[in-house]
């Protein structure tokens, strides 16, 4: 559970109590929805979110399988 929140937490990085304002996650959106980044608005992101919040979850579950591969992998020094 820690992975997902290290996500977020990261992805939102100086705009974490508003996180429409977040270049990083507005370019993701732009990215996946081929909304233009540049004209979305706080609405935008927070109907996209709303849309899309079982293909963010699966997201946010796979960031924290990946990052468990990463962590448990063979011959990886801490």
């Amino acid at each position: 559970m820690t992975a997902p929140l290290r996500f977020i937490w990261n992805a939102t990085r100086g705009h974490r109590l508003r996180p429409w304002r977040s270049e990083y996650v507005k370019w993701r959106i732009e990215t996946y929805s081929g909304m233009k980044a540049e004209e979305m608005t706080r609405g935008d992101v927070l109907r996209f979110f709303w849309r899309e919040k079982m293909s963010l979850l699966r997201f946010l579950r796979w960031t924290g399988e990946i990052d468990s591969l990463r962590v448990h992998a063979p011959g990886r020094k801490r």
